[in-house]
């Protein structure tokens, strides 16, 4: 009995050290993109801990930079949820595809890790389907998913505490990180096709024409996201995914 116990918990250990060791680029790629957050949610008008709140209950970074600048241009409530649910939706298809890579693990702990997922922990977690074979390999997964959520949580209540405290000028200046974000995720994928480049470009023109006939900006953005991702269906028919 003794020696089982030692050796699960040798197990244990060294899966989260195998997490830790996996999760820790995530850790420091989220906490100046969370610092970043914090900063401009601040400036939108929200308290520290309200975009702390957000960021732990939450957990997606693109959704809180479009809620923070959606808040920031007077945007309601059901226009901020409507857009956001719309940007997150591919993660109902992240979530099945993660049930299914790991089949070795007991659903007791996928459910909870499944709420954990953003694109780079399920990246990290789709190149390590092997550990959901191991025994304690539960705990691999914990471990990256936690490191990733508490170092954007912590992020942004850093990024709330510097926007109380730096320059007004400094602050708006990194307004610009918003769309150099989605920039910087939306030329990879150009990179691959150019239709996905079509998609934003019509996802902006229907923005833009929705605001020059009158609609108010909140709106606008959710009319751009679900038009131009219908666009998509049309422009990438037929292709592999």
């Amino acid at each position: 009995m003794a020696k089982a116990a030692s050796r699960n918990n040798t197990s244990s250990i060294q899966m989260i050290q195998k997490g830790l060791a996996c999760g820790f680029p995530i850790m420091v790629g989220y906490l100046p993109i969370a610092i970043t957050y914090g900063v401009l949610a601040k400036q939108s008008g929200m308290s520290v801990s309200e975009l702390t709140l957000m960021s732990v209950m939450v957990f997606a970074g693109a959704s809180q930079f479009m809620g923070a600048n959606m808040i920031a241009v007077g945007a309601g409530t059901i226009e901020i949820i409507i857009a956001t649910f719309v940007l997150n939706f591919r993660h109902f298809v992240m979530s099945l595809s993660f049930m299914n890579r790991l089949r070795g693990i007991d659903l007791k702990w996928k459910l909870p890790l499944s709420m954990g997922l953003t694109d780079e922990t399920f990246a990290v977690a789709s190149l390590h389907t092997k550990e959901a074979k191991m025994e304690k390999g539960a705990w691999f997964y914990t471990v990256i998913i936690l490191a990733a959520y508490l170092s954007w949580v912590i992020g942004s209540f850093i990024g709330g505490m510097l926007g109380e405290i730096i320059p007004d000028k400094l602050s708006q200046s990194m307004g610009i990180a918003l769309y150099a974000m989605f920039i910087g995720l939306l030329i990879p994928s150009v990179k691959k096709e150019l239709k996905v480049g079509g998609i934003a470009i019509i996802a902006m023109l229907i923005h833009a024409l929705c605001v020059q006939v009158g609609m108010s900006t909140g709106w606008a953005i959710v009319l751009g996201t679900i038009l131009g991702g219908m666009s998509g269906i049309v422009l990438l028919r037929g292709e592999e995914t």
